[in-house]
C-alpha cells in the first residue's frame, strides 16, 4: 500500500519539475518569436528600401513564427496543468497535515438549521467535515455527497459503496486528471434546474424552421454584399422585412427557451471533460464498469453530446456581446440560437438525468476514496444486525475527524442491549461535548459508506438524531428550552423509522429548573430505551447521575474529569467509568479574579 504524504510529496517534486521545464520551454520560445519579428522585419525593409530579396522570402518568418506560436500554446496548456497539478498534491497534503481548513468548498448552500443533526456535528460550514471531505468540481457532485451525509443509505448501498472506494482510492491518476481537467474554466451549472429543462417540451417548431432561419441569414448576408457592389438596398430591406416577421413572431418563445438554460459555456464544458476522463477509465468492478457505460450508450457518447450542448451555450452567452446585438435581426441570432438549443434538447435531452447521476456518483465516490486514500489508518466500519430490542454501536478508539491528530484524544464507546445509555456527566470544557460529536460524525461517515476516524467500529444501520446546541430565538418569540424540546421532539420521529435511532444529547432540558429537569430527562429516557433506542446523554447537573436506579442497568454513569496544574484547569479528555466526583464552576470563577 503507498504511503499517501510519500505519494504525493513524489508526485508534486515530479510536477514542479514539469513547471520548471516549461516555464524554461516558455521563456526560451518567447524569445524565438520576439527574433522572428525582428528577422521578419529585417527582410521587410531588405525587400521594400532595398529591394535585395523578393517577396518569397517574407514567407519563411511568417510560417516559423506560426509554428513557435503552436508549439508556445502546447507549452503553456502543458505547464498550466502540471502548475494545476502541484495544487492538487499541495491541497492533499494538507489535509493529511491537518492545515485544510479554509482551503476548499464550504457546503454552505447544505446547511439548514431544522435537520436533526447537520448543525450539530458541523458537516457544512468553513472547517466542517464537508469541505474535508469533497474534491468535487461540479456542483451535482457536491449535491451527490452532501446527500449522502444527510440522509443515512441502507446496509447493501453501503457496503457496496465500501468496495467502490476501496478500488479507488488508488486511482491517483484518475482524481488527478479530473482535478486539474478545465482548471481555468469558472463553472455555473444548476443540474437540477438543467435536467429540467432538457426533459421540457419543444416551444419552437422543427428542421423545417430551422432551415428557413438558415436560408434568411444566408440572404441577408447575400443582399448586404450585393448592395454594397451594387448600392441598390431593397433586395436587403425586402429579406429584413421578411425576417422581421418571422422574428416577432418566434421571439418570445426563443427568448423562454434560451432564458431557461440555467448554466454557462465553462460549467458545460468542463462536465464534458470529466464525463470524457471518466469514459477513458476501466475498473474492476462490475458496476462501477455499468456506470461508464451509461455515458457511452448510443452512438455518441456523453462527453461528445454534451461537449456539442457546450457549444451551443457558447451561443447564448455571446447574445450579450454588442457586435451580436446589432446582427441579431439580419442574422436571426436569437432564433437560430433557440432552434439550435431545441434541436439538442429533441436529440439528447432525455439522456442528460443519467448522465448527471453517473457523473455526481463518481465525484462523490471520488471525494470518499481521497479521503480513504489520504488516512489510510481509518478502517471501513462493519455492520451488525440489530438485536431485536436495541440497536448496536461498538466503537474502540473513536476520534474526531476535524480535530488534529496531534490533538485528538480517542475514547471508546460501547452501547448494546446491555448497555443501552451512557450518561456522561463532567465539569466545564472537560471533552462531553466533543465525545458526542465524534460519536455522532463517525455515524454519519458510516452510514455514508465511508471510513471512520478510529481503530474500529461494529454498528447497526441507525438513524441519528441530535440535540447539542440550542439558541433562543426574539424573532420567534421562542426560549432556550422551548427551542430544545422541539428540537427533540423532531429526534423522536426518528422513532417511526425502520432503523433503530442513536440519540446524543447535550446537558439534557438544560433551560429549566433542577427538579423538572430531572423528572423529564428521566421519562424521555425510559420512553427511549422502549423504542429499542440507544444514545448518550451528557450533563452537569450530578442529580440526574441519579435516574440510573430506576433503568434496571440500562444506563452506565460514565464522566470526565479535570484538576489543576500550576493555577491553570487542566483536562486529560479521557472518558472515566462512574460519576465525576466534583465540578470545576467555582474554580474557574477564581482563576478569572471573581471573589467566590
Amino acid at each position: 500500500m503507498l504511503e499517501p504524504k510519500a505519494e504525493y510529496t513524489r508526485r508534486l517534486a515530479a510536477r514542479l519539475k514539469i513547471v520548471a521545464e516549461k516555464e524554461r520551454r516558455h521563456i526560451f520560445v518567447g524569445n524565438a518569436k520576439v527574433a522572428v519579428v525582428v528577422l521578419f522585419v529585417a527582410l521587410l525593409w531588405m525587400r521594400l528600401a532595398r529591394h535585395w530579396l523578393s517577396s518569397d522570402w517574407l514567407i519563411a518568418p511568417v510560417v516559423l513564427y506560426g509554428l513557435l506560436a503552436l508549439f508556445h500554446e502546447f507549452t503553456l496548456r502543458a505547464r498550466a496543468r502540471a502548475l494545476a497539478a502541484t495544487g492538487f498534491y499541495r491541497a492533499g497534503i494538507a489535509r493529511i497535515e491537518d492545515r485544510w481548513a479554509g482551503t476548499g468548498s464550504t457546503g454552505e448552500r447544505f446547511r439548514d438549521s431544522k435537520h436533526v443533526y447537520a448543525d450539530d456535528l458541523d458537516l457544512f460550514g468553513r472547517g466542517c467535515l464537508f469541505e474535508l471531505l469533497s474534491t468535487a468540481r461540479l456542483p451535482m457532485g457536491e449535491n451527490r455527497l452532501a446527500h449522502w451525509l444527510l440522509h443515512p443509505s441502507d446496509i447493501e448501498t453501503i457496503r457496496e459503496r465500501q468496495k467502490f472506494i476501496a478500488e479507488l482510492r488508488e486511482k491517483i491518476d484518475l482524481r488527478e486528471d479530473i482535478a486539474v481537467v478545465g482548471e481555468a474554466l469558472r463553472a455555473r451549472l444548476d443540474p437540477e434546474s438543467l435536467i429540467q429543462w432538457c426533459e421540457t417540451a419543444s416551444a419552437l417548431g422543427g428542421l423545417g424552421l430551422r432551415l428557413l432561419g438558415i436560408v434568411l441569414a444566408l440572404a441577408a448576408l447575400g443582399t448586404f454584399v450585393y448592395f454594397v457592389y451594387t448600392l441598390l438596398l431593397w433586395p436587403f430591406l425586402a429579406v429584413l422585412l421578411l425576417e422581421l416577421t418571422v422574428f416577432m413572431s418566434l421571439r418570445r418563445r426563443a427568448e423562454a427557451v434560451i432564458k431557461e438554460v440555467s448554466c454557462n459555456a465553462e460549467g458545460v464544458e468542463l462536465f464534458a471533460k470529466i464525463v470524457e476522463r471518466l469514459e477513458r477509465e476501466t475498473f474492476s468492478s462490475k458496476r462501477l464498469n455499468e456506470l461508464v457505460g451509461q455515458l457511452k450508450a448510443g452512438p455518441d457518447q456523453a462527453s461528445q453530446a454534451i461537449q456539442r450542448f457546450a457549444g451551443v451555450v457558447t451561443w447564448i452567452d455571446g447574445r450579450e456581446n454588442p457586435f451580436v446585438r446589432i446582427i441579431d435581426l439580419p442574422m436571426l441570432y436569437t432564433i437560430q440560437t433557440a432552434l439550435a438549443a431545441e434541436s439538442w434538447r429533441k436529440k439528447y435531452g432525455a439522456k442528460m438525468r443519467r448522465w448527471v447521476d453517473v457523473l455526481a456518483e463518481f465525484e462523490a465516490l471520488l471525494s470518499l476514496s481521497s479521503y480513504s486514500f489520504e488516512h489510510p489508518t481509518d478502517p471501513f466500519p462493519e455492520f451488525g444486525e440489530a438485536d431485536h430490542a436495541s440497536a448496536l454501536f461498538h466503537g474502540e478508539e473513536l476520534g474526531h475527524p476535524l480535530i488534529s491528530v496531534a490533538q485528538c484524544v480517542r475514547n471508546s464507546v460501547c452501547l448494546d442491549a446491555k448497555t443501552r445509555v451512557w450518561l456522561v456527566s463532567g465539569s466545564n470544557m472537560s471533552g462531553k461535548s466533543t465525545l458526542l460529536r465524534t460519536v455522532g460524525i463517525n455515524a454519519v461517515l458510516s452510514m455514508a459508506g465511508a471510513p471512520i476516524r478510529g481503530k474500529s467500529l461494529r454498528l447497526s444501520p441507525v438513524s441519528l438524531g441530535t440535540r447539542l446546541r440550542s439558541m433562543d430565538s426574539l424573532q420567534e418569540g421562542r426560549s432556550t428550552f422551548f427551542t430544545e424540546v422541539l428540537h427533540i421532539r423532531q429526534v423522536f420521529t426518528l422513532l417511526d423509522e425502520k432503523r433503530r435511532l442513536l440519540f446524543l444529547f447535550d446537558e439534557l432540558l438544560e433551560g429549566t429548573n433542577s427538579h423538572d429537569r430531572r423528572i423529564g430527562a428521566e421519562r424521555l429516557i425510559h420512553a427511549l430505551i422502549d423504542a429499542g433506542a440507544i444514545g448518550i446523554v451528557t450533563t452537569h447537573d450530578l442529580a440526574l447521575t441519579e435516574i440510573i436506579a430506576s433503568l434496571d442497568g440500562a444506563m452506565r454513569n460514565m464522566h470526565f474529569q479535570d484538576y489543576v496544574e500550576a493555577g491553570k484547569m487542566r483536562f486529560d479528555y479521557k472518558l472515566r467509568d462512574g460519576v465525576v466526583a466534583k465540578s470545576n464552576a467555582l474554580e474557574l470563577m477564581r482563576m478569572i479574579g471573581l471573589k467566590v
